[in-house]
């Protein structure tokens, strides 16, 4: 499992993560909740290493991470789609998927199994990134990550600005990859009914803090959208 413990984190002088605790466990969707400002981004930057931590220790599968490069965590199998999505405009759907394998030796081409989640991205793998909607930039964003087979896959609100059918397809894609692919998912996620429909596991954060944790089965009885209302 994915093993956050006693993070911190500044941003200036300004304590952005207090002590940070919490596990996703293997083979499993994990939400990560939160009001805007919380600290949920801040956290998946620093597991992706884009942004040191000040303390604490992260692992993956009893791996240290805590001091290891971006670059090193992906080799170690974690993926992550940010929060925008970052996709290459100017380049073809097929050319921004083939980035997402840079860390393997040589792509020689889309598995079959990236067009079949998303099979829009095949009909439109000539078009350039630029030119997809937002619901279809997120599906190649996503699988953009996938080509580099990860274990853990880590995503950053994937239905910010999507329509409601697209986010549906998401939803199905990100099960499908736990129970048929056996991958281990934590995704931070504002959208209450979208996470509590997928998930197997549930955090919340204010301030800053893990404030609550549980089953996803119980969110509605833990009170979590509460927790997370503006």
């Amino acid at each position: 499992m994915l093993e956050v413990d006693h993070l911190n984190q500044y941003y200036g002088g300004s304590h952005i993560l207090r002590d940070v605790k919490l596990t996703v466990p293997d083979g499993k969707l994990t939400v990560l909740l939160g009001r805007n400002g919380v600290g949920k981004t801040t956290l998946l930057r620093c597991l992706m290493g884009v942004v040191p931590t000040k303390s604490g220790n992260i692992a993956w599968r009893g791996t240290p991470l805590t001091k290891l490069p971006t670059y090193a965590r992906v080799a170690n199998g974690l993926a992550y789609v940010p929060q925008g999505r970052d996709i290459f405009p100017r380049l073809t759907v097929e050319e921004n998927l083939l980035v997402g394998a840079a860390s393997k030796k040589a792509p020689a081409k889309i598995p079959d199994r990236i067009y079949e989640l998303f099979p829009v991205l095949k009909d439109m793998r000539s078009r350039r990134g630029g030119d997809l909607s937002g619901g279809q930039q997120q599906q190649l964003a996503i699988g953009r990550a996938l080509m580099s087979d990860p274990q853990l896959l880590i995503l950053d609100e994937p239905t910010e600005g999507i329509q409601p059918s697209i986010i549906q397809d998401i939803g199905r894609t990100l099960r499908q990859l736990v129970e048929e692919m056996g991958l281990t998912v934590l995704l931070v996620e504002q959208y209450y009914d979208f996470a509590k429909a997928i998930a197997d596991r549930y955090w919340v954060m204010s301030r800053g803090e893990v404030v609550a944790g549980g089953e996803g089965a119980n969110m509605d009885a833990d009170g979590v959208r509460a927790l997370i209302a503006v």
